[in-house]
């Protein structure tokens, strides 16, 4: 897949530049207030080149202005409510707000309206650089990615004019392989364990570790600003999921360090809050992440009605995506602006588990894991649409879907194609991005 014009050679001499450019363009705003964590984004960057892919969304949406579009799209699919970072590790199992543990999408950062194949291709291009990791053959890669995209069609067919996706959702009793590994792993956690991961209690009071590159203390004008920021953050969450004010008392605050990949540099803190009494065996973590703007909104203008809806803020934005994507949604999902800059407020939730895709070890796991993919891929698609708010998605994006779809086999072998040409660019890239961090180019 040759990405500019001229010969193979011209081009990605080009696309070098280019890549390199982009990279320092996006990073270097964030190199004033995290250039620790941006530190170690590239060096987790240099490491292989799925680390790569999902530290460069913003170039895997400039790239996608100008690649041909799928023959499987309307206008109106157009405004699917999408993850926009839809690999193989965004995917994960928690404990849903009624107690069950379920497998689904995990990450919202890059949530805006866009093309729903946006989503397949960047799974299925996911699936093509895990799947050659885990030494498995392309044509096992390419079985796994029909499967995956089968799924997903098969799931909105489903879901069209019927209400299911309100309640479909993947746990236990429903899945197997290592999906099912991670909801049973998911189930096994403890509150427990979480506190004693991070925090220790002195004196009877509850308090953060210091740990080294992980968590670190805060200087008293952060603190006093995140804690100042508690009410707005509150008032963010509908009335009706509230807590009690003492519920959100605040008992410390650190820096969180080195955690995912293409949120690295954006500020990062856990927060202790009281929790439901004052005993420090059910106090509770809060996640609050700095937001900027999707890298969908690279390729796609769609996400306006989006943001008109929460002001043009960005962590609004992730808040809302996060509700409106899962069902029984973390009651504590919300955000506030601190120092001028927007954070998405969420749980530290005891009993989520990331999708271990390393164990994804043989064709068979694959296989079978990629159908829960696409399924969990549809779910988030067709909850997220008019059942949601249908002032922001004015369609049923399964009925729209299931109709652009004139042809599963047709789009499976779109999305595989396009998945093996970007895989291949991806690597390009990459190995573009080592050259440039082995001679010591300025990244950000």
């Amino acid at each position: 897949m040759l990405l500019y014009g001229g010969s193979a050679a011209q081009a990605q001499t080009s696309r070098t530049s280019w890549v390199v450019t982009q990279i320092y363009d996006y990073n270097h705003p964030f190199a004033a207030t995290d250039s620790t964590d941006l530190a170690t984004k590239m060096a987790t960057m240099a490491g292989d080149a799925f680390s790569f892919y999902r530290g460069t969304a913003h170039i895997f949406y400039q790239d996608m202005r100008t690649l041909p579009a799928s023959k499987y799209t309307t206008t109106q699919t157009g405004l699917t409510w999408i993850g926009g970072d839809a690999h193989i590790g965004n995917f994960g199992a928690w404990q849903d707000s009624s107690g069950n543990n379920v497998f689904s999408v995990d990450d919202f950062d890059e949530g805006y309206l866009g093309q729903y194949v946006w989503d397949l291709r960047r799974l299925a291009t996911s699936m093509v650089l895990v799947g050659r990791a885990n030494n498995i053959a392309d044509s096992d890669i390419t079985t796994a990615i029909n499967t995956m995209v089968a799924a997903y069609v098969k799931e909105m067919n489903t879901f069209m004019g019927s209400s299911d996706e309100l309640s479909f959702q993947l746990k236990n009793g429903n899945t197997s392989g290592v999906v099912q590994d991670t909801i049973g792993d998911s189930k096994g956690d403890s509150r427990s364990s979480l506190l004693n991961k991070y925090t220790q209690v002195t004196n009877g009071a509850r308090s953060f570790q210091n740990i080294a590159n992980t968590l670190v203390a805060v200087n008293s004008t952060t603190y006093n600003n995140i804690a100042n920021s508690m009410s707005s953050y509150i008032s963010s969450i509908a009335s009706s999921k509230q807590y009690s004010s003492s519920y959100y008392k605040v008992k410390d605050i650190h820096q969180k360090l080195g955690s995912g990949v293409g949120s690295l540099g954006k500020l990062r803190y856990y927060v202790l809050i009281e929790g439901p009494s004052t005993s420090t065996s059910d106090d509770v973590i809060l996640e609050i992440k700095q937001e900027t703007s999707s890298a969908v909104s690279e390729a796609s203008s769609n996400g306006a009605t989006l943001l008109s809806a929460d002001d043009g803020n960005d962590a609004a934005r992730v808040a809302m995506t996060n509700k409106a994507q899962t069902l029984n949604a973390d009651v504590l999902v919300g955000y506030a602006t601190i120092n001028g800059m927007n954070f998405y407020f969420h749980e530290k939730s005891p009993f989520e588990e990331d999708f271990d895709y390393t164990q994804l070890t043989s064709a068979g796991k694959l296989n079978t894991a990629a159908s829960y993919l696409g399924q969990a891929l549809a779910s988030a698609h067709a909850i997220s649409d008019q059942d949601y708010n249908s002032a922001i998605v004015q369609y049923s994006i399964d009925k729209q879907v299931t109709n652009a779809v004139t042809s599963t086999s047709g789009l499976e072998s779109e999305i595989s194609t396009f998945a093996f040409s970007y895989a291949a660019q991806v690597n390009l890239d990459w190995q573009s991005f080592v050259g440039a961090y082995q001679s010591g180019t300025s990244l950000y």
